[in-house]
């Protein structure tokens, strides 16, 4: 299936292209990291430090292949991990509460368990 066309980024006065997300690679990062730091609870900064960063760099490379597209027959591979049962719900970190996934089914999870974008 083709990605979407490449759109401009949307940081002021950058003119490169964006592959999937709104931002190119350069400035995802620094919206990534203002979002860190303003945007998102400080607990869960906590819940996300270097230690979720190794157990997700561990997981993924244990398990490449999207879980949720494997069950539907195609191939597709992992590019983030999930916590099946959230950690603000009372999740842990550990690989029976892990599943890898690709970017659209991590989203289209994370939508239905109201997870973000949830009354803000």
């Amino acid at each position: 299936m083709p990605y979407k066309p490449k759109r401009p980024c949307a940081y002021p006065g950058c003119g490169r292209l964006a592959v999937r997300e709104q931002y190119c690679a350069e400035h995802q990062k620094v919206m990534d990291k203002q979002y860190n730091q303003y945007g998102r609870d400080p607990a869960s900064n906590k819940r996300y430090g270097r230690s979720w960063k190794r157990i997700r760099d561990r997981y993924i490379k244990a398990h490449p292949l999207c879980e949720e597209c494997q069950k539907q027959g195609r191939l597709t591979p992992a590019e983030e991990v999930h916590h099946i049962l959230p950690l603000s719900r009372g999740g842990t970190n550990v690989e029976d509460n892990l599943m890898s996934l690709c970017h659209s089914c991590h989203a289209r999870i994370t939508v239905k368990m109201g997870d973000r974008w949830h009354d803000r």
